[in-house]
């Protein structure tokens, strides 16, 4: 029988929970499929199209799905893909994404869908593959579930977004593995950008406690206070829930911490990001004692003193997001960088062939940036 799919009521939360609790169990870390109030604010979104597929006869839930997006975005995010496991193997999955995608980007409200896929099986990978989803890169350790999962980044642009990037002249040498295997993926071409060394950063600071402010009403008000325009910092469906900060108040860092899920994305820097780039250490330091076991950032690809200073932090180009921000026209793109600081363990990745460049990629830039080089004795 069929499944009807249709938008998602207030009427579906009960039912939801438990269709999330089927496919997850108690471990699945985002409010979408288990905080009631959140989930009945997205259903209200009118930035969010949650869809469930539905049982036409009984009315029993069998899957759902949500791409959401916020004010003033023209990027959306896939999250919330559960499918019963008495549905799978029907292409329930699938008919969802497209749903979705065929009401978004083919609609013309978003340039591009993104969604971060699970790697415990090739199953989620070949249904965004299927439905024009690209591999972008790997985010290794990046939730932890019953235990540490790396996820992988996909992305589905709107016909003609990837043909209106605009250019990078140069990027630190250690992104270009990374862009080369994005290049082929996507079918574009970084052939005009130079790899230069890295910029030096500045000498350390004094080491120094750092003072996290958890208050996430006051958080969110200063830090719009402080970033009144929007194109001082990006960071799409991420809003600061901490701050922190050194004694004497010099710089402040505005993250989202996830405890439940075990990581945090550092969303902007204030007064200005070179401030707080001698702090990276110490502010990762100071997150992962907050049960932050993976940290990331979204850096512009034409940036090039930001990624030198995440690089000399050891921080890795896991993923590169081509045409990702559109901005007077044109569009720029943006680069994951991230750090763990748990063991890195691949052994039960499973990646589909599409994928298989970039963790070669990821592993081989960790390697240069963590492994000592052979030296030649004469």
């Amino acid at each position: 029988m069929t499944a009807v799919i249709e938008r998602a009521a207030l009427t579906d939360i009960a039912d939801l929970r438990q269709l999330y609790y089927a496919v997850y169990g108690p471990h699945y870390p985002t409010a979408l499929g288990t905080d009631p109030a959140e989930m009945s604010r997205l259903i209200r979104d009118p930035h969010t199209l949650w869809l469930v597929a539905r049982c036409p006869h009984t009315g029993a839930l069998a899957g759902s799905a949500a791409i959401h997006s916020e004010a003033g975005a023209r990027i959306g995010r896939l999250e919330g893909l559960a499918v019963h496991p008495d549905q799978r193997g029907t292409g329930l999955a699938g008919r969802l994404t497209e749903a979705l995608c065929s009401a978004t980007l083919d609609a013309g409200t978003l340039d591009s869908v993104y969604a971060t896929v699970r790697t415990v099986s090739a199953g989620p990978q070949r249904v965004v593959t299927r439905h024009g989803f690209r591999p972008l890169g790997i985010l290794p350790n990046a939730v932890d579930l019953s235990s540490r999962e790396s996820l992988a980044l996909y992305a589905r642009h709107s016909p003609g977004v990837l043909d209106r990037r605009v250019p990078v002249a140069d990027v630190p040498a250690p992104l270009v593995p990374l862009l080369r295997t994005a290049g082929t993926s996507l079918g574009i071409s970084y052939a005009d950008t130079r790899p230069t060394a890295p910029v030096p950063l500045p000498a350390a600071p004094i080491a120094a406690p750092l003072e996290i402010i958890e208050a996430p009403a006051f958080v969110r008000r200063r830090f719009h206070a402080h970033f009144t325009d929007g194109g001082r910092w990006f960071y799409p469906l991420h809003t600061p829930n901490i701050l922190l900060t050194p004694a004497d108040g010099g710089f402040e860092v505005y993250a989202y911490l996830n405890r439940t899920g075990g990581y945090c994305a550092l969303v902007a820097a204030h007064p200005d990001p070179a401030a707080a780039a001698r702090w990276l250490e110490p502010v990762t330091r100071t997150l992962t004692r907050a049960g932050a076991g993976y940290v990331e950032a979204l850096v512009p690809l034409e940036y090039h003193a930001a990624l030198s200073a995440f690089t000399t932090q050891g921080f890795i180009a896991g993923a590169v997001y081509p045409a990702m921000r559109r901005d007077r026209g044109g569009f720029h793109d943006y680069v994951v960088m991230s750090r763990t600081a748990e063991h890195i363990d691949f052994r039960g990745v499973v990646v589909d062939p599409p994928l298989q460049p970039f963790l070669d990629s990821y592993v081989s830039a960790w390697a240069s940036a963590h492994l000592p080089s052979p030296e030649v004795t004469p």
